[in-house]
């Protein structure tokens, strides 16, 4: 932020401009095109290079401790920050003004136009092995970005590559699903493919699929907006508490006020109960745009007409409470003013979020960015190898209804009709009984970039017990330490579980990193059980020979395990 406001201040630098642009094309309302500006700044817009060039810039600065940078890069020096020019001082205070305004926003656009090394270094941090499944991601998110700064008539012809991903189970496909979600700030959905059946048989349609995205995306745009607005609703909250002590600021004394705002401030008054007007429905999932009130009829709760009918119904039975003509129901309640604060706040919020469009700008949201997950993809799929067809309702029925999900249609949802041309889709699957060539020629094409996960070694099992930050030897040391007591694991025993749990996968089963969950879980079994009755500060030291008494009795058996029915 404090960079962005130097650059400002600097003057109509080719960086500046840059910056004002990436601001201007970032999607803080994930506005489609057609609602940019026409007065000629849309021009600007067809030279991504300097978008590109003051992306980098930005990025290797918070990337890297060096305190100075290049001229060229755009950034500005601590120096030049502490001593800013006065040429153009009048207009950059007000964009350094909509630059602390849109701060979320330019949170959402740093985790969209992270680069794709950045995105796999993340990645990395929490997740072993897989680099092509981590650089299709990494690329997927960042042409996303890439899109949004495309001139206006090529924007509309670019979508997105969709992937398959294909490996065995517990490689990490989830996992990367996961932490994509967490690192972009984007509305993201995972589904699994076996839940949903064939249009016509009772169950889930696929097209509920972009209904729950939008759940997600209104959730997510409530949040963000929230976040901007609480700065403004923080100031408005003194006022309100000082209305309910000496009255409406125009009935009293200025004095009395002041004397009151002065004890406010000064924390004298958190003990002093009020009585606050609080909504019924005050922090309901979904808000004034959500699904709080309880349906007395019957209906598709995602239908436009039953949630016109639901928003009718809200006005009439909020009309005659106390929350006034045509507000919604209240309830009056006693608090102080240390608990009352956080209550007003909240009210202030729903307020200010009246003049928002939140319905709008979450169909934007999740009509450009957008992604949907389908685990087990491979499980809708049958064998061509057999002559009949399967009568299974979630089978290949359901591939079929995918198909226009995925290649782009209209769903209409209870926030208004949402598109799917420019979602982005990943398709994730063990494939262990069929082909990916078996699922639907039209599906394939749909899904054009493949990459094959890999099967996890003995010394990539090692690795998942030690390299990512919340491992599960880690996990078992915090544990432990709840109780007082120091958990320690010697690194021939870690040896000896990866080990251990390469060979189960090997002659029982093959389930990949969760294989460790189960041995792990047969070590630790009497150390856990044990831990509270030892003593504070005692020290507990898994060896190898530990790990192979416990483990001992799993591999005698192991042999006879798999024809167990």
């Amino acid at each position: 932020m404090l960079l962005a406001t130097s650059a400002f201040r600097r003057g109509p630098s080719s960086s500046s401009v840059a910056r004002v642009l990436r601001q201007r094309v970032s999607p803080q309302f994930l506005s489609t095109a057609s609602d940019k500006n026409d007065d000629g700044e849309d021009d600007v817009t067809s030279s991504p290079a300097d978008v590109d060039d003051a992306t980098a810039a930005e990025v290797s600065t918070s990337s890297e401790s060096g305190d100075t940078v290049d001229e060229s890069s755009g950034v500005i020096t601590p120096d030049e920050v502490a001593q800013p020019d006065n040429e153009g001082e009048s207009a950059a205070t007000a964009a350094a003004a909509s630059t602390d305004t849109n701060h979320n926003s330019e949170d959402f656009l740093t985790t969209m136009s992270l680069r794709p090394t950045e995105v796999v270094n993340e990645l990395n941090r929490h997740i072993v092995g897989q680099p092509s499944a981590k650089r299709a991601v990494a690329i997927a998110m960042r042409n996303r970005w890439r899109r949004r700064q495309l001139p206006k008539d090529l924007l509309k012809e670019v979508t997105p590559r969709n992937v398959l991903m294909i490996g065995p189970t517990g490689c990490g496909k989830t996992e990367v699903a996961r932490r994509m979600a967490k690192l972009s700030d984007a509305p993201f959905l995972k589904v699994e493919a076996t839940k949903f059946t064939e249009v016509g048989y009772h169950g889930r349609d696929v097209d509920q699929i972009v209904r729950d995205l939008m759940d997600v995306s209104m959730n997510l745009t409530k949040k963000r907006q929230m976040e901007k607005l609480r700065g403004e609703a923080k100031l408005l909250v003194e006022d309100r508490i000082l209305d309910m002590l000496s009255g409406p600021e125009y009935s009293g004394t200025k004095g009395q006020r002041e004397s009151f705002r002065s004890m406010l401030q000064e924390g004298l008054l958190e003990n002093q109960e009020l009585e606050v007007d609080v909504p019924e429905n005050l922090g309901g999932a979904g808000g004034k745009d959500g699904d709080g009130a309880v349906l007395a009829f019957g209906g598709d709760s995602n239908s436009m007409n039953v949630q016109a009918m639901t928003d009718l119904m809200k006005k009439l039975g909020g009309a005659g409470g106390r929350g006034g003509r045509g507000g919604p129901p209240t309830e009056r309640k006693k608090m102080p003013i240390s608990e009352a604060r956080e209550v007003i706040l909240e009210i202030e919020l729903e307020k200010l979020l009246e003049k928002v469009d939140l319905k709008k700008e979450a169909v934007a949201a999740a009509e450009e960015t957008g992604i949907v997950f389908i685990d087990e993809i491979d499980k809708i799929c049958s064998s061509r190898d057999f002559n009949s067809k399967s009568a299974d309702a979630s089978a290949e029925g359901v591939q079929r209804d995918l198909l226009p999900l995925v290649e782009g249609t209209t769903i209409s949802t209870k926030f208004g009709n949402v598109n799917t041309d420019y979602m982005l889709f990943i398709g994730s699957g063990a494939f262990h009984a069929v082909k990916p060539s078996d699922m639907l020629p039209e599906l394939q094409g749909r899904l054009p970039i493949r990459v094959e996960l890999n099967g996890l070694t003995e010394d990539d099992l090692y690795k998942i017990l030690t390299v990512p930050e919340a491992n599960l030897v880690r996990q078992q040391i915090e544990l432990i330490k709840t109780e007082g007591v120091e958990l320690r694991f010697e690194d021939e025993a870690l040896r000896q579980i990866a080990k251990t749990a390469a060979h189960l996968n090997r002659t029982v089963e093959n389930i990949g990193a969760r294989r460790l969950h189960t041995v792990m879980e047969r070590i630790m079994e009497e150390i856990s059980f044990q831990a509270a009755e030892m003593e504070l500060e005692s020290e507990v030291v898994v060896t190898k020979d530990l790990v192979k008494e416990r483990l001992s009795d799993i591999l005698t058996k192991s042999d006879l395990s798999k024809y167990i029915l």
